[in-house]
């Protein structure tokens, strides 16, 4: 996409509650050093939802605007800190993105469920695996993660699928997105995640297509809930 397109494309909706938030702090609203209402007032004052917010607040943290302190509240920075508004390639908004994967994914796997082998489910079982292995030993789990919703979608014999899930994946990448999850995630969460996946496994070995669809999107509701609104 040319820089002329990117330009053109709507801003999404944390985005735009970053502007308002921005733009009371240049008008003074709350000044440097000092901290933001909590999260429930500020929504409450925006007439947005919590997690809208949080990612248009951890969207001002990447560009410098404020400082998210765990346990102590989100502060206004010094203005000499500061870089530029945000640009449109900060990514998606993870909690859209989540939602989309559960729309998507909970009908891929009951399609799978259809047409698994089992050779396409040993593969499966492989990316799970890896995963255990890659908590273990404390690597990043996050591509096997990946390859193992990716695998899924290949049980299918689908190629648009697959690749629609593999792009809804890879938008975690996003500059937003990766942010929120350096912050949020860690071992306890992975674990859980594996057992999300083993269940949903065991789910496609029975070639149940109304648990593994249930198993699917309670796996995707709980990353979101790990990942998106903690």
């Amino acid at each position: 996409m040319n820089d002329l397109a990117k330009s053109l494309e709507p801003r999404r909706l944390y985005q735009q509650i970053a502007d308002k938030v921005r733009l009371l702090i240049q008008q003074g609203n709350y000044k440097d050093g000092h901290r933001l209402p909590p999260e429930r007032d500020l929504a409450q004052q925006l007439g947005v939802s919590r997690p809208s917010l949080r990612e248009a607040l951890i969207a001002l943290e990447i560009e410098g605007s404020v400082e998210i302190r765990m346990g102590s509240g989100v502060y206004v920075c010094n203005r000499t800190l500061r870089r530029s508004p945000l640009p449109p390639s900060m990514g998606e908004s993870p909690a859209e993105l989540m939602q989309a994967r559960g729309a998507l994914e909970g009908a891929v796997i009951v399609l799978a469920c259809a047409h698994a082998t089992p050779e396409g489910l040993a593969r499966v079982q492989e990316s799970v695996e890896a995963m255990r292995a890659d908590i273990v030993a404390g690597r990043d789990v996050l591509e096997h993660d990946r390859e193992f919703h990716v695998r899924i979608a290949e049980l299918t014999g689908n190629s648009i699928l697959v690749s629609l899930v593999g792009t809804l994946f890879d938008e975690r990448r996003g500059p937003l997105a990766s942010h929120m999850r350096e912050r949020l995630e860690g071992r306890p969460t992975w674990n859980e995640a594996l057992a999300e996946h083993e269940q949903i496994l065991r789910c496609l070995h029975q070639r149940d297509p109304l648990l593994a669809e249930s198993a699917m999107r309670s796996h995707i509701r709980a990353a979101a809930d790990r990942w998106v609104m903690p």
